[in-house]
C-alpha cells in the first residue's frame, strides 16, 4: 500500500464532468493497494494519517493533525502508485491488487479514517477521474504502512 498525501486548501474529483467528491481544507489521499496488503496495513495507515501533523500551529510549526484543524480527506484510488518502474520503459502493474479486493481495501481505508473522526469524500473506483486541487504549502508526503521490500538482487 502506498499513499500520496497532499495538504490542500480544497480538492474535488469529477467523473464525466460531475463532481463525485469534494472537500475544503484537508488532505487529498491518492491510494494504491498492492498484492499482499493486509487489513492491518490499511487500518494502521489510516490511523497514522489521521494523527499525522500536516498543519501549522500559531508558531508556524507543523503541529496540528487533520482532526485538530477540522479538516477532511478526499480518498482517490490510484493503482498507478503500485507501478514497478525498475526496468524497461513500460510500467509493470503486476504488483497492484486485483480490482475487487483493491476496491474493498480502499473503502476499508476510507471507513477507518472516518472512525478516527475524519470526514471523508471519495472518487469513483475504476472510473476515469479528473482530480482538481489547490495544494497548500505545498506539503506532500508519501506513506507506506511498512518499509518497502528490497529490490531483488
Amino acid at each position: 500500500m502506498r499513499v500520496v498525501a497532499q495538504r490542500v486548501q480544497r480538492a474535488c474529483v469529477r467523473v464525466d464532468g460531475e463532481i463525485v467528491g469534494e472537500i475544503g481544507r484537508g488532505v487529498l489521499l491518492l491510494v494504491g493497494i498492492e498484492k499482499g496488503d493486509r487489513e492491518s496495513d490499511v487500518e494502521a495507515l489510516a490511523e497514522r494519517i489521521a494523527l499525522l501533523r500536516f498543519f501549522q500551529d500559531e508558531t508556524g510549526r507543523m503541529n496540528r493533525s487533520l482532526a485538530e484543524v477540522g479538516g477532511a480527506a478526499l480518498v482517490v484510488s490510484q493503482f498507478t502508485l503500485c507501478a514497478d518502474l525498475r526496468k524497461g520503459r513500460r510500467p509493470s502493474f503486476d504488483g497492484a491488487e486485483e480490482p475487487g479486493r483493491a476496491r474493498e481495501q480502499v473503502e476499508r481505508f476510507r471507513l477507518a479514517l472516518e472512525r478516527h473522526g475524519i470526514p471523508t469524500q471519495s472518487g469513483r473506483f475504476g472510473a476515469e477521474m479528473a482530480v482538481e486541487l489547490v495544494n497548500d504549502g505545498p506539503v506532500t508526503f508519501v506513506l507506506e504502512p511498512r518499509p518497502p521490500a528490497a529490490p531483488p538482487p
